[in-house]
């Protein structure tokens, strides 16, 4: 698309955009059922992509994940709390199991930190903090 065109073509854009809608629900984040939907974009989003960075739908995730952090920022509050705690809130805040973060660590893995029989080693704690858009330190 080239940004000369933009003026001339915003009734093919608003087509293309309720196109796109269509298929994946892309809007502002205005209350907790928005912020819900997003992250489970966010989710199926990077469950595709599997770490593949050059894929088109990359730059996609992006813009989800920015949604979902300017939210967060204002509006999810990290409790302070035992790192298990943490986690534990944060998975029912965002509606994950312990498979969904399979990428992080074993969902056994993930159980044993849950049930305080394992601590969140130092690499996990850098993966959920960049997985939730949070500080390291909540999981430390």
């Amino acid at each position: 698309m080239n940004a000369d065109r933009l003026p001339g073509a915003f009734p093919d854009i608003a087509q293309t955009w309720a196109s796109l809608q269509a298929e994946l629900p892309l809007t502002p984040i205005r209350n907790e059922q928005d912020y819900q939907q997003m992250v489970r974009v966010a989710n199926s989003l990077a469950d595709h992509l599997k770490g593949h960075e050059q894929d088109p739908l990359a730059d996609l995730l992006a813009i989800v994940s920015d949604l979902v952090e300017n939210w967060e920022i204002s509006h999810v509050t990290i409790p302070k709390a035992e790192p298990r705690e943490v986690l534990r809130h944060l998975l029912e805040t965002h509606g994950l199991k312990q498979k969904d973060l399979m990428g992080i660590a074993s969902p056994t893995v993930v159980s044993d930190i849950l049930a305080g029989r394992r601590a969140i080693s130092k690499k996990v704690a850098k993966a959920l903090a960049v997985r939730f858009h949070t500080d390291v330190s909540a999981f430390l």
